[in-house]
């Protein structure tokens, strides 16, 4: 059997995808717009090593196996070589088709891309401390600015957006979560903010903005923080918006009179989590609201962080997912009475789904910046969740939660005043 054929078995036999490897065999859908090829013996090694996503991805990433056509689309279509779970005759018996022994000795060493867990431990410390935090953000977001914003667009905004319309561009449905989040919180003119985990700062310019609001956001990417004072500056928003390169833990100042908290609690650790809630209680004033935006698992069975699967290797080394009932709770026991919920699932795989279009716009110019590695990598990433979000693997949840008064008190409305036909009329930028 061709190594073509044995890719193939494991993609399986159904996939409509075209199969060529570096041995001269083919299999396949002919003329499929999704073509697999195979390049190499390291292809076939990393498979070996670790059949399923993994292995792909190693191979993927190191160039030994290149995809032509739309990731998403493949990786659609080879859902079964993705979910490979396989027991120890099955894996004897792959690795016979494979090539025997010989393509596990040497072993092949993982793309330099990859964060291995064990290895992590030793080098960057205890898990979610100040230290190792900072180095899980860095590798993450301090890639290329240039390259995020190729990615992200115009907004720079690296979190799930909220389409008012089905026809909506990016970032038309980035600014619209934006300000939904700041009617959420109902944000007023001379108001204090902190946004945590603030990104490239699209929240606090739109708060100072729109709004009139002095905010303050902290980010552990000194990147992140650079690009976010340079626009702050550009857009004249001194006097109202500052972002600094900080620890949440570190914000020295309280009395906010509102919080959001927008894509950093799936990085704080599971065990953090009420301390985390309890943190922010303490910097609201009485009345004051906590939006909190996050990825979260559709629920609470099985582990909340893979440590040995490609988004923690690759992409977010120590992210941890929970279920959106698990965090209303800890928000509830955490001092925050909570308000409202809602699932924005599908927005975020629209999201993705933009964000994969501007890196295939831009692939030529992205891959010159971070080299084709990288590139690969956030390639295979974005169309993997969003493939993940369609399948309901994992969802975007927005809690909101209000510091109550010593008399249990809440200061909110009858009925939610932040939909867009009881929402004020925003003013032209």
């Amino acid at each position: 059997m061709g190594l073509a054929q044995i890719f193939e078995a494991i993609a399986g036999p159904d996939a409509p995808v075209e199969f060529r490897a570096y041995d001269g065999s083919s299999a396949g859908a002919v003329g499929s717009p999704i073509k697999i090829t195979i390049r190499s013996p390291v292809a076939v090694s990393y498979l070996a090593q670790a059949p399923g996503a993994l292995g792909l991805a190693r191979a993927y990433v190191s160039g030994h196996l290149d995809l032509d056509g739309d990731m998403f689309t493949a990786l659609s279509r080879m859902s079964k070589a993705q979910q490979m779970q396989i027991g120890l005759g099955e894996r004897i018996k792959l690795l016979q088709e494979l090539g025997g022994l010989k393509v596990l000795v040497p072993r092949i060493p993982p793309p330099p891309q990859e964060v291995q867990p064990s290895r992590r431990r030793l080098t960057v410390g205890r898990m979610h401390s100040k230290s190792r935090d900072a180095n899980s953000i860095s590798h993450h977001y301090d890639v290329s600015n240039r390259f995020y914003e190729w990615v992200l667009g115009p907004t720079m905004a690296y979190t799930c957006a909220c389409y008012p319309t089905e026809n909506a561009t990016l970032e038309e449905a980035q600014e619209y979560k934006f300000d939904l989040v700041a009617r959420k919180i109902a944000l007023k003119p001379g108001m204090r903010l902190l946004d945590v985990g603030c990104g490239w700062g699209g929240m606090v310019m739109h708060a100072a903005r729109e709004y009139g609001v002095k905010a303050l956001g902290v980010t552990l990417s000194e990147q992140q923080a650079l690009w976010a004072q340079q626009a702050i500056k550009k857009a004249g928003l001194e006097d109202l918006a500052e972002v600094r390169h900080l620890d949440y833990r570190d914000v020295p100042e309280t009395d906010f009179d509102a919080i959001s908290s927008i894509g950093i609690t799936e990085h704080i650790g599971k065990a953090n989590v009420p301390g985390y809630f309890t943190f922010l209680n303490g910097k609201l004033k009485v009345g004051g609201r906590l939006l909190n935006h996050c990825i979260t698992r559709p629920d609470n069975t099985g582990p909340s962080i893979y440590r040995d699967g490609f988004i923690n290797r690759y992409v977010f080394p120590d992210g941890e997912l929970e279920g959106p009932g698990w965090l209303a709770g800890m928000m509830n026991d955490n001092g925050f009475e909570i308000r409202h919920e809602e699932n924005l699932r599908e927005h975020y795989s629209k999201t993705l789904a933009a964000w994969c279009a501007n890196l295939d716009e831009h692939w030529d110019e992205a891959v010159e910046e971070v080299g084709q590695a990288t590139a690969r990598v956030w390639r295979l990433y974005m169309a993997g969740c969003q493939l993940g979000f369609d399948h309901n693997v994992v969802q975007l949840h927005q809690i909101l939660g209000v510091k109550l008064d010593e008399n249990g008190t809440s200061g909110m409305p009858l009925r939610p005043d932040w939909e867009p036909s009881q929402a004020r009329t925003q003013p032209s930028a």
